[in-house]
């Protein structure tokens, strides 16, 4: 799926599943290489070629209106395209791709700026029809030299890009406004659908010169307000403090299908804060208006204040369909320490979830077991039929736990198990060659200390790691912890500058190509990459390479299911929890759709300005 800034970082996914489903490309509807208005990796579209609107939005929903959310940290850069410096979190916004997700149907997309696309039965190239509507928000005209630059440009700006498309060899002309991409592969069902997620940049923008006279160059950061294609352009920037983008009048593609009922407010801003608690104590003073809650005892507890009581603040837990993915804490493996699956087990059986649960966290979680938890992808139980299967052509490099038992994470559920749990990790401990010296440390035959650092980013996280590292040194581990803020974060995680950081990993209900980056071997040591835990497993790359060439939905989910249980046998994270809904918390200014989509809360982009609810809540 495609690769966020985060949250990139993050990834943007589209989640779900349809049942019985079969590959485009794959499909009668599909030979012969035929234009079509969208692709889906399930198979049929939901929506037909003369559709109007996405069901979800209302298509006349009233423009107006100005919606602020919040980011934590600063920026210094307007370029979303490089990996240096701190983009600003809306920027983003001002640029478009050739193809648009619905947030209603899993991993499909639509004619956006392309129109049209097609690609060969063997998935081995994709071809693109321009609209001729499309424009850039300085009236130029979107060109297939435009797009093809853009392809190359992200490559070179961008560890990350470069690796996603690294597959993709080569972009040519093939008529007026048609273009095909050359893949380095086939049967690749994604590399059609990911090259329709490709940001289409203005060439002769970013390769002419700037205001001072001087060239631009996409590799480096600027303030320089961008041109893009897009219902939004950067209007305000307040350096480090905020950016507002505002919606443009004469956009191009407002009466596209795909448009239809989005993009409501006129102005959007994002305001940025120290840390998460200082952004809690703005919400509540009406300094934005949309927060989505990621702690536990703040949701419990933080919520209870005047606004709220009287009707002004409205706090909601919106479910969806979204897989919940892993989060956790992940060892570094390039450290000696951590090399040895046995200590990073022991980890897991020091960790306490259910007296956090219970104390920290007032029971509002799950334990993960699962890279790609709550969905049918989630191996279970041991291994059989296909699963098993390609299982066996790897079983050499594999952990013979991986066939022999179901993995489960320790269970704290009194205080008995606890201290058995800690005298099991205590013998993995020793196994591994650590024992503890004179001082009560953990020395190995070096007679090195067991020491490591918790590298966080979210002074809120501390409440869970201190308890822990209490837990860590019962076993003779010496931890310590130290929060730094996003841009330092950033810089020691880019380079692998750690020990071990709290990190999540997204997952979509058709897992394919991201994977590499995730745990390949290629991905271990290239900068920026996701590959956190430098993952370098020979049986864990071919199980990759499976899930990416599954031929169809059963194979893939085999093709998952075995990847699942090969990494958590390894034990590259202590998993920690999920919640299948999302916790959020408005000023209630604002007009939704009539249901929100299964595979996104669709805010702002979906929602709009509600002139009565607004006077409301200034009436107080």
């Amino acid at each position: 799926m495609k690769l966020s800034r985060r949250n990139v970082v993050h990834l943007l996914t589209a989640l779900g599943l349809a049942p019985g489903f079969k590959l485009i490309g794959v499909s009668a509807a599909s030979a012969g290489d035929e234009w079509r208005h969208g692709t889906s990796l399930f198979g049929q579209l939901k929506y037909p070629a003369d559709f109007k609107h996405f069901d979800y939005v209302k298509p006349d929903a009233p423009k107006g209106g100005r919606v602020r959310m919040y980011g934590i940290g600063t920026f210094d850069s307007l370029n979303p395209f490089t990996f240096k410096g701190n983009a600003a979190g809306l920027v983003g916004r001002a640029f478009e791709s050739l193809m648009a997700s619905s947030l209603d149907e899993p991993s499909s997309e639509y004619g956006l700026i392309a129109e049209a696309v097609r690609h060969p039965d063997d998935f081995s190239s994709v071809s693109f029809r321009l609209n001729p509507k499309a424009r850039f928000n300085d009236g130029t005209p979107v060109t297939v030299e435009d797009v093809i630059w853009s392809l190359t440009a992200v490559k070179q700006a961008h560890p990350q890009y470069a690796f996603y498309y690294k597959n993709v060899i080569k972009g040519e002309q093939t008529g007026e406004r048609e273009m095909r991409f050359e893949f380095s592969e086939s049967g690749n069902r994604e590399l059609p659908h990911i090259v329709g997620q490709l940001p289409v940049l203005s060439k002769a923008w970013w390769t002419g010169k700037d205001a001072k006279g001087e060239d631009r160059n996409i590799q480096s950061t600027t303030l320089e307000r961008p041109v893009g294609t897009s219902a939004y352009e950067v209007s305000e920037v307040k350096t480090g403090d905020s950016i507002t983008i505002k919606r443009v009048e004469d956009y191009w593609g407002k009466d596209l299908p795909v448009a239809v009922g989005r993009d409501n407010f006129d102005e959007i801003t994002m305001i940025y804060f120290r840390d998460q608690s200082v952004a809690h104590e703005a919400f509540k003073g009406d300094q934005y208006d949309w927060r989505t809650e990621s702690n536990s005892k703040v949701w419990a507890t933080g919520y209870d204040f005047p606004a709220v009581r009287k009707g002004q603040v409205v706090t909601e837990e919106i479910g969806t369909k979204n897989g919940q993915g892993m989060q956790g804490f992940v060892f570094n493996t390039r450290r000696a320490m951590f090399q040895d699956p046995q200590v990073r087990r022991a980890f897991n059986f020091a960790f306490d979830f259910e007296w956090s649960n219970k104390n920290l966290f007032y029971g509002q979680y799950r334990r993960t077991d699962s890279y790609f938890s709550n969905t049918e992808l989630a191996s279970s139980g041991l291994p059989q039929g296909e699963e098993l299967s390609i299982l066996q052509t790897v079983k050499d490099d594999l952990p013979e736990e991986v066939f022999t038992t179901e993995f489960t994470n320790p269970v704290n559920d009194n205080p008995g198990s606890r201290r058995e749990n800690l005298r099991e990790a205590a013998k993995m401990l020793r196994a591994a060659g650590w024992k503890p010296g004179k001082d009560r440390i953990l020395h190995n035959d070096k007679g090195e200390p067991f020491e490591i650092e918790f590298l966080l980013v979210q002074p809120a996280f501390e409440r869970i790691v201190l308890p822990y590292v209490k837990q860590l040194g019962l076993l003779g581990i010496k931890s310590s912890v130290r929060t730094v803020d996003v841009p330092q974060f950033r810089r020691r995680t880019d380079s692998f500058d750690f020990d071990i950081i709290v990190s999540s990993w997204g997952q979509s209900l058709s897992p394919g190509n991201e994977q590499r980056d995730f745990w390949g071997s290629a991905a271990a040591d290239r900068e920026a990459s996701r590959n956190l835990a430098g993952i370098r497993n020979k049986a864990i790359d071919a199980l990759i390479e499976r899930v990416i060439f599954a031929k169809d939905r059963e194979d893939l989910v085999a093709a998952t299911h075995a990847l699942d249980r090969a990494l958590l046998w390894h034990h590259y994270v202590v998993p920690m929890w999920h919640i299948p809904y999302r916790r959020t918390a408005r000023w209630d200014r604002f007009g939704k759709p009539a249901r929100i989509p299964e595979y996104s809360l669709g805010f702002p982009t979906l929602w709009w300005w509600d002139e009565e609810r607004a006077a409301k809540v200034k009436a107080g």
